[in-house]
């Protein structure tokens, strides 16, 4: 199950810094994760200074 950028994305770039599968990239107004590229690792999610990402 892949992870899920929210609203509450703030646009930091945190996520994208911790994903070793380099599935996380800017999108409009927030960053989107490719569900075919993430590995489920979390470390998104444990990353995330607004606590924006979840499991979808």
């Amino acid at each position: 199950m892949a992870y899920a950028i929210g609203d509450a994305c703030v646009m930091c770039g945190a996520c994208a810094a911790q994903c070793p599968a380099e599935a996380i990239s800017e999108g409009d107004g927030k960053y989107v994760i490719d569900a075919d590229k993430c590995i489920d690792c979390g470390g998104c999610a444990d990353g995330c200074p607004a606590e924006a990402i979840s499991q979808a």
